[in-house]
C-alpha cells in the first residue's frame, strides 16, 4: 500500500488490526481530534491486545520496505507491557502500539470503546471521550505539555459528543489526576466568564 498522508496510514493500522481479529482502540491526538478541534499531528496511537504468540504475524504485515519495525523490539514491549513504534519511511509518520494498562481503568477503557466514524471513509474502535480526556490529563501530568489540556478543551468545547462529567470526577480521583482535571475546569471556568 502507497502510504502519503496520515490518514492513510491509520486506514492501513485499523485494517491490520481488525485483520488479526486484535481488540484494539484509537487514543491519544487522533482520538481528541475525532471529538473535538483538529490539529496536525504525525503518529497514530492503537492500544492494542497483542499478545506474544502473535508478534511475528502482525510484524509481517509492515514488513514490505515501506516500514521499520523491529520483530525483537516488539516481542520485548509485549513482555515488558510497553509500547512500539512502526514507521514509514517516506511519510516519516508512526504508529505507536501501546497495550492495555493493566488495571481497571485499562479494562473499562477496553468496554467503554466504540466503533465511529474516524475519518471520511475510516471507521474503527476509538477510546470514549471521557477516556481520551483522562489519558490526556495523565500525559499532561507527565510531562506538562499544553498540547493535552488544548486537546481536552477541544474536546468539552467542541459539543460534537456529550461528555460524562461524574466519570471523569470518578476516574480522575481514583488515578490521581484530580488537580489536573480542576485546572481544566477552571481554565473553562474562565473562557465562560468573558
Amino acid at each position: 500500500m502507497t502510504i502519503v498522508k496520515i490518514a492513510d496510514l491509520l486506514r492501513f493500522a485499523i485494517d491490520v488490526v481488525e485483520r488479526h481479529n486484535l481488540r484494539y482502540m484509537l487514543v491519544g491526538s487522533m482520538a481528541s481530534i475525532n471529538y473535538g478541534e483538529p490539529r496536525l499531528t504525525n503518529d497514530v496511537d492503537l492500544v492494542v491486545e497483542l499478545g506474544l504468540d502473535s508478534v511475528e504475524s502482525f510484524c509481517a504485515e509492515f514488513s514490505d520496505g515501506e516500514f521499520y519495525i523491529s520483530v525483537d523490539a516488539a516481542r520485548r514491549a509485549v513482555l515488558e507491557g510497553r509500547q512500539f513504534n512502526v514507521v514509514h519511511y517516506l511519510s516519516a509518520c508512526k504508529i505507536d502500539i501501546m497495550f492495555p494498562r493493566r488495571d481497571a481503568w485499562g479494562e473499562q477503557q477496553l468496554r467503554n470503546r466504540v466503533r465511529r466514524r474516524i475519518l471520511p471513509g475510516i471507521d474503527g474502535f476509538v477510546a470514549s471521550p471521557e477516556d481520551v480526556v483522562l489519558g490526556k490529563l495523565w500525559y499532561y501530568q507527565v510531562g506538562e505539555s499544553e498540547k493535552h489540556l488544548r486537546d481536552i478543551m477541544g474536546i468539552l468545547r467542541a459539543g460534537n459528543v456529550t461528555v460524562d462529567e461524574s466519570y471523569i470526577n470518578e476516574w480522575a480521583n481514583r488515578l490521581g489526576l484530580s488537580n489536573e482535571w480542576e485546572l481544566v475546569l477552571e481554565k473553562l471556568r474562565e473562557i465562560s466568564s468573558e
